[in-house]
């Protein structure tokens, strides 16, 4: 349980970090928050749990296809905000771009000979 707990709590200081960060500067938080923190302790806990690092390479592979749809969110939030469209409308429908971007990657993917 312990174990547990302090992966949630390094995990919760890096949301917390970015976010305070951000509020002072949107350069740094923003560099911080670019950076792949979430991937890589994911990767980290996975192999202090597994010891397997062909689960860390598929993962890491999937995350390396999978962050280019994530990126229509941050081009379609932006656009909708400089348009005027209110905060919680401009995220759900950035989510919703960024979702549909999901499924056509996962949907082309398979085109190419690449599973996930």
């Amino acid at each position: 349980m312990t174990y547990y707990l302090i992966k949630l709590f390094l995990s919760a200081a890096v949301i917390v970090a970015v976010t305070e960060v951000s509020k002072r500067s949107s350069l740094v938080g923003g560099l911080l928050a670019s950076l792949p923190l979430t991937s890589l302790l994911a990767m980290v806990w996975l192999y202090v749990d597994t010891k397997d690092a062909a689960k860390v390479r598929a993962l890491s592979t999937s995350i390396l296809w999978l962050v280019l749809p994530s990126l229509v969110l941050f081009m379609v939030l932006p656009l909708l905000l400089k348009r005027g469209v209110n905060f919680y409308a401009s995220v759900g429908l950035a989510t919703l771009a960024m979702l549909g971007s999901y499924g056509g990657m996962l949907a082309l993917l398979p085109r190419f000979g690449i599973k996930l």
